[in-house]
Parts: C-alpha cells; structure tokens; sequence
C-alpha cells in the first residue's frame, strides 16, 4: 500500500504545484487570443482619418503591450509546467511582473485623453489644463513611485526565479504598496470618468434640437465610459480583498491578469466603435456616390418617390438625411459641437 501511495501522492503534489502556472498559461491564452482578434477587427475597420488620431494609435500600443503581456506570462508559466527544474531567467519573470503592473498606467492615461475631446488644448488656457490635470497626473506619479519601490523589494528578496517564486507569499500578503497603488487607481479611474461624464452631460444638455442620431450617439458615449470605469472597479475591489484575506497570491494574480486584459477592451471598444461608424459613414458616401452618378432622373432625388422622413437625399457629393436637413435650416450649431464632441472621444 504504502509503494502505491507514495507515487500517488508525488504526482498530486506535483499537479499542485503546476496548477497555478497552468491556470496562468490558460487565461492569457484566451485573452491574448480576444486581443489578437480585436485587433484585426479594428484596424479592419478604421478609415485613413481614424489612423491618424493619437487615440487610436494609442489604442493599438496598448494592445500590443498587453500581447507582450500573454506572450511573458505563457513563456514564463508555460516553462513552469513543462520543465519545473529548470524556469526562465530572472530577467524574464522580472518582465512579465512588471508588464502585469505597470500597464493600467497606460490604459488609464488613454482614458484621460478623452478630456481632450471637452477641453481641446488649442483653444483651452493653460491654466484651466493645468486644474483639471494636475490630480490624476500626481496620481499617476504617486502610482509609478510605488510601483517601483515595490518592485525594488520583490526583485533583492532572491537572486534567481525560483527564490522569486517561493518568495511570492511573504511579498503578496498585504503588501502596503500594493494595496496604495490599486487603492490609487480607483480614485483616478473615478475622478477622470466623473470629470469627464459630468461634463458631457452639462455640455451636451445645452443642445435643445439635436438630430436624433447625435443624440444616441452621445448616450452610447456615456455607457461606453461608465463601463470602462465599473468592469475595472470590480477588479480592482476584489484585487484588495483577496491581497488582504489570502496569503496566496493565486487567485489575486489570476485576477490581476484578467483585469489587465478587461481594461485593454474598455479603452479599445469605444475607438472600435467609433472606427465601425466611420467605416460604415465612409462607405454610405461611396454608395451615394455612386448612386448620384448613376441616376438619370433628377426627379429620384427630391420628388414623391421618397418613403419616409429618413431617407437619404444627395446633394452635391454628401448625402444628407431629411431631419439633418430640417435641423440645419434651424440652426445646427448645437449637434456639430455634440458631432464633434463624439469624433474626438
């Protein structure tokens, strides 16, 4: 009997050990592969205007940080699994901590950019910039400095990465830095989207005749950022939880790497959306283009063939609806700024 447990209990013991890293390599595997698809999806469907704007190009950088993240995670969790004798170099596990750390900045500064749309820095004065970004950018200063003497401490508790790995506990279990720089985050998540929620409400409650398709537009902008704000907020709530009651740091990791990736797909989906629009606004002027040069009958463009009061009407080389039409002749200065508003989040 006791020929038969001791081989049964070595290998549940080293299925205990590897089940963390195997864990690991599964959740960026599915999640890399959503980010690698996202990406082709939006650059499918972004137009020459979208890919010049900084927030898409800012959008696509943090996609590829966080595949760098999957890549460093899977190398270094799949290593574990195959060949637990032998693991990557400390400088490889040292990269994927801090490609599991240091990225939320990244994403967080991207969604404090959409400020920019409601306080254009060419016509906004200086000063007002600097009241309105002087927290979160102490924030994310205070942020970056803990992050970094957290990761001074971690990297001198051991000279190799299986010192690092056993070493994980007794750094993870309510680390006081740690818990500041997520405790940070919520209040610079909070203050950028309130900011910027309450300011679009007040801005955009001044448009009385918006068109109705600006109108839906701007809710669609609001959920968008109040989902980019709670999804995190869950996260980053039980993040606290687990690093305050667990003193393993399993499932506060698998959470962490989760939250990484749960954070790329807020920050992207309002730049996907905004890229199908323009993709779909672009290709409507071709096929009106097209339409106009083919007509032969003038009488197909303003006469009794029209069905309803959205129809399309092409003027010149735009094609313009019939409300749009009726709101500019009553003046559409209010749903050009809530347009423009829009193009710029």
């Amino acid at each position: 009997m006791s020929s038969v447990t001791g081989p049964e209990t070595a290998v549940n013991e080293f299925i205990d050990e590897i089940r963390p890293c195997f864990d690991y390599t599964l959740v960026v595997t599915a999640c890399s592969a959503c980010m690698f698809t996202l990406l082709i999806v939006l650059l499918g469907f972004s137009t020459k205007e979208s890919r010049r704007r900084m927030v898409f190009q800012l959008n696509v950088f943090a996609i590829c940080v966080a595949l760098t993240l999957g890549i460093l995670t899977g190398v270094t969790s799949g290593k574990a699994v195959v060949d637990p004798f032998n693991q990557v170099s400390t400088s490889v596990y040292v990269a994927s901590i801090v490609f599991a750390l240091y990225p939320p900045l990244l994403y967080d500064s991207i969604l404090l950019t959409r400020l920019f749309a409601l306080y254009p820095v060419t016509s906004t004065p200086s000063l007002t910039l600097v009241k309105i970004f002087a927290f979160p950018f102490c924030v994310k200063c205070a942020r970056v400095v803990v992050l970094t003497l957290f990761l001074d401490d971690y990297v001198k508790s051991g000279f190799t990465t299986q010192a690092l790995v056993q070493n994980q506990e007794a750094t993870w279990y309510r680390n006081p830095k740690i818990i500041a720089e997520w405790t940070m985050q919520i209040a610079d998540n909070l203050y950028s989207v309130s900011f910027f929620l309450h300011n679009l409400r007040i801005r955009t409650s001044l448009i009385q005749r918006a068109v109705g398709n600006v109108s839906e537009r701007i809710r669609q902008i609001f959920y968008i950022s109040a989902a980019n704000f709670v999804f995190p907020l869950v996260f980053n709530i039980a993040q606290i939880i687990f690093i305050t009651t667990d003193q393993s740091p399993y499932a506060g990791a698998i959470l962490l790497l989760i939250n990484n990736y749960v954070t790329v797909i807020g920050v992207i989906f309002a730049t996907l959306w905004f890229s199908g629009s323009e993709w779909v606004r672009s290709h409507k002027e071709f096929l009106a283009d097209d339409m106009f040069s083919l007509s032969s009958n003038p009488r197909k463009v303003d006469g009794a063939d029209r069905k309803s009061e959205d129809e399309i009407i092409v003027i010149g080389r735009r094609p313009v609806t019939l409300d749009a039409a009726d709101f500019t002749r009553s003046g559409g200065d209010g749903s050009r700024a809530a347009g423009d508003i829009s193009k710029r989040v």
